[in-house]
């Protein structure tokens, strides 16, 4: 693997670790990130960022580690998703989300709850049946202020077509969520 490359994956890692357990919010080209707290002997090699929190709701794409596999979560609010852009990313939460453009990453950057996909971005058909089911960030809904992000064009349907899917999801998130992250 080329230098270019390892420094490009390293450096989102570095002011991730940087930031520690604060959970705050970053831009992933930010220079001068604050100071770490102490870190707790994990046995991993030094340089490499935590392990993720037990609680930890957006789950990244594990081919890129990207959230919403690149595509920027404010776009889906604008007409449909939009491939986000590498200059243009922030890390909140230890993930890494790209935006479109700069006043996406800063309407994310002030309200991540509003904007980030419902349930983590599982199905929530899946969810509703108590399950975390992987979706497709090009299958979607916006139904009232939420984002809900599906596997196939037919939970979606079923999701729309049948409000009592919200309430069961809804009901059943706080179990499947604790499953995800005893994975």
């Amino acid at each position: 693997m080329k230098a270019a490359t390892w420094q490009s994956r390293l450096r989102p890692a570095a002011i991730c670790l940087a930031m520690g357990l604060s959970g705050g919010t970053a831009p992933a080209g930010a220079p001068d990130a604050p100071a770490a707290a102490p870190l707790l002997d994990t046995g991993l090699p030094a340089g490499l960022p935590q392990l993720p929190a037990l609680g930890e709701a957006m789950q990244p794409d594990p081919r890129t580690g990207l959230a919403l596999n690149g595509f920027d979560p404010v776009s889906y609010r604008l007409g449909g998703p939009v491939a986000g852009r590498p200059d243009c990313e922030l890390i909140h939460d230890g993930i890494v989300w790209r935006f479109a453009s700069a006043a996406n990453r800063a309407a994310f950057r002030e309200a991540p709850a509003v904007y980030a996909p419902a349930f983590a971005g599982f199905d929530p058909t899946g969810v509703a049946e108590g399950v975390a089911v992987e979706s497709d960030p090009g299958r979607f809904a916006v139904v009232g202020t939420r984002l809900y992000l599906f596997r196939s064009e037919e939970n979606r349907a079923r999701f729309l077509r049948e409000p009592s899917l919200r309430d069961a999801a809804e009901a059943r998130w706080s179990a499947v969520r604790r499953s995800v992250a005893a994975r």
